[in-house]
């Protein structure tokens, strides 16, 4: 009896050894699709690639990894898709909400892992965050009561304020969300909202332009990779303008910018790997809840404070988890 137990393991080992050896030595691909230009993700892609070391994946011994930027031209998403397509990756990791539209568009049924989505369940990425129910799932940054907390930042550093103009990118349909969150919020602290629309570098100026109305106390700028990919050109008109500005990403506030608080994003985009490993193990996305962030981060630049005369209070320097000297 022992020896045919042995005998019957030896043969299913042996099968399994065969089995991987017919497979010849095609390893696991995985693509990326940013819509960002390389430069100004680099430290996100990376991130990426630091979460698979840390599962034990090595590039080109065992992972292969196909990334793909749009350079912040949504145009070529489609066309980005196709490549990976072309190129038979077993999983897609797709970040933000354009390159994720896109991925789901043209992917056909290779599973996608997205990232740095705001709202899935709102634009159709996923049924909804427990049970995704198709080929997607992944990373939300979807967190309702984050929209508010902007807003008291405002007020935060202010003291008080009126009138607070909010920065969107119409094409962004997470934005019908966080205009809703942040409208809710201000009916309770009685400010009255100024939206500013800005599709791509050419309308920034533009937005910046209050000749028309009233001017606000504060701008709020809401998570857009578009706008993210201009952040340069927002920091400077937010310098000319001198208007308090609030921030969802860390890289405004390192390019200039006055405060920030959102998901920690090196956080976010590492934990993609986790997904990636399930997935290249047998799960299916349709049955892997989506998650929120758990990471934040409140970073302040004191330089920009006193470059736009404001005195921050001890309790929000305190509060914040990196000062900008």
């Amino acid at each position: 009896m022992r020896r045919r137990t042995f005998v019957l393991g030896g043969a299913a080992l042996l099968a399994a050894v065969r089995a991987r050896a017919q497979q010849g030595s095609r390893l696991p691909r995985v693509g990326y699709l940013f819509s960002f230009a390389a430069p100004q993700g680099e430290h996100l892609w990376a991130a990426c690639r630091e979460g698979l070391r840390e599962l034990g994946y090595v590039e080109g011994r065992n992972i292969v990894l196909e990334p793909r930027f749009a350079g912040g031209r949504h145009e070529r998403l489609p066309g980005l898709v196709a490549e990976l397509v072309k190129a038979k990756v077993d999983v897609m990791v797709s970040a933000a909400t354009p390159a994720s539209l896109a991925a789901k568009a043209g992917a056909g049924s290779i599973p996608i892992v997205m990232v740095a989505v705001g709202d899935p369940v709102y634009i159709g990425l996923v049924s909804s965050l427990s049970h995704p129910g198709g080929n997607v799932t992944g990373l939300t940054l979807l967190t309702p009561d984050l929209s508010g907390k902007r807003l008291q930042l405002v007020l935060d550093v202010l003291g008080r304020a009126e009138r607070v103009a909010v920065l969107i990118n119409p094409e962004n349909r997470s934005h019908d969300v966080f205009l809703r969150e942040t409208q809710a919020a201000a009916e309770k602290l009685a400010i009255r909202l100024l939206e500013k629309h800005a599709r791509n570098a050419g309308e920034i100026e533009a937005a910046f332009d209050f000749s028309g109305g009233p001017r606000p106390d504060a701008m709020i700028v809401f998570d857009d990779p578009v706008l993210w990919g201009v952040r340069k050109e927002i920091v400077a008109q937010v310098r000319r303008a001198k208007l308090p500005t609030v921030y969802g990403y860390t890289e405004f506030v390192e390019a200039g910018g006055l405060v920030s608080l959102g998901p920690d994003r090196r956080d976010h985009y590492r934990r993609t790997a986790r997904y990636v490993d399930r997935i290249l193990k047998g799960d299916r996305p349709a049955e892997m809840p989506v998650e929120r962030p758990t990471k934040f981060e409140l970073v302040v630049n004191a330089r920009a404070a006193r470059e736009q005369g404001l005195k921050l209070s001890q309790a929000l320097l305190i509060s914040a988890d990196r000062v900008i000297e």
